[in-house]
């Protein structure tokens, strides 16, 4: 198996990226190569000092970066060697069978849908993201692809997120829900009470409507919504998460005897914030487009980077997309 990954993508490119690649090259078993994608002298020095497998990295030179700040589809007409744009070509290509990406969101995006298209019967690819609960995590998605949609479309967002929380998450019959403003059928606007209806008459495993205050229970495995609405809930918990985290250590800082309180809790403090790391999930794939794509944030460790292309491997090795497809015709989307 061979992942392509973007080394120039993201705010520590290529440090970052080519630590973690390094780590999955040394750890992970079933991957043949991992292509490092941008600029080869700089990328070769940072192999060089992280001791790289040599038989198990390849440098693919691309000789452009696409910013943070470029406007996805004017960078990609303008940087055609992008190492954005170079590494989905592998994929489409047939050289690689992933593809990693910190790099600019809506350019992996565009490119990804452009270059590799989209899967049959699938009407628009969406993002999905991996969120923790106080039991398991569950399957946000869209979480930002699709700012309007149809009940179709929502529909078909419902099975590719059960099929990676089947994937990857390992649930064996995943609970779907669709988010709204209140758990009865007739509560919501016309899209989501056409979306209930939808997936009431599914094979999925769908317990109906989900509020806000529901999605932290560990109760429901999908959460489906557009993208819109997604993208507020991910960034809103992703805000207070930090926000918590700064106020516990005003907080624990305050007295002497809270200091040593934290001390003693420093155990139970570690765990938590392990469960809470998003870089351990693995990144959010684009789920719907024909090859495996996952995008990491911009801000990617190389923990992350270890761990979306680990997700990279599952997701291939899982037949992932051949599974996107099957679903979406069994329901008739």
């Amino acid at each position: 198996m061979r992942i392509a990954v973007d080394a120039m993508g993201g705010d520590h490119a290529p440090h970052e990226i080519v630590r973690g690649a390094v780590e999955a090259a040394r750890r992970l078993d079933g991957i043949s190569k991992i292509i490092l994608v941008g600029d080869e002298n700089a990328v070769r020095a940072e192999m060089a000092q992280c001791g790289a497998i040599s038989d198990k990295i390849e440098v693919f030179h691309a000789s452009q970066i696409v910013g943070m700040d470029d406007k996805p589809v004017e960078a990609l007409r303008r940087k055609k060697d992008s190492s954005i744009a170079r590494a989905v070509d592998l994929v489409r290509d047939g050289a690689a069978d992933a593809v990693v990406s910190a790099g600019n969101t809506g350019a992996v995006m565009v490119s990804a849908t452009l270059k590799l298209r989209k899967l049959e019967a699938v009407e628009r690819p969406a993002i999905a993201t991996v969120m923790p609960t106080q039991n398991r995590p569950f399957v946000l998605v869209d979480a930002g692809a699709n700012t309007d949609c149809t009940s179709e479309f929502l529909a078909q967002f419902a099975v590719m997120g059960s099929v990676y929380a089947q994937t990857i998450l390992g649930c064996e019959n995943p609970v779907v829900g669709l988010l709204s403003i209140g758990g009865e059928e007739v509560k919501g606007n016309d899209i989501t009470r056409e979306t209930f209806k939808l997936l009431s008459e599914s094979h999925l495993n769908f317990r109906g409507n989900v509020e806000g205050h529901d999605l932290f229970e560990g109760e429901t495995d999908v959460v489906v919504c557009d993208g819109f609405v997604g993208n507020v809930v991910l960034k809103t918990a992703e805000s207070a998460g930090t926000a918590i985290g700064h106020w516990m250590k005003q907080e624990f800082k305050r007295t002497p005897i809270r200091m040593l309180g934290a001390l003693l809790l420093s155990g139970a403090l570690r765990t938590m914030k392990q469960r809470l790391d998003p870089e351990s999930y693995g990144g959010a794939p684009l789920l719907g487009v024909n090859g495996v794509c996952i995008i990491t944030h911009g801000s990617s460790s190389s923990h992350a980077i270890y761990h979306a292309i680990r997700v990279a491997k599952d997701s291939v090795v899982g037949h992932l997309n051949e599974m996107i497809v099957e679903q979406i015709k069994a329901m008739g989307a």
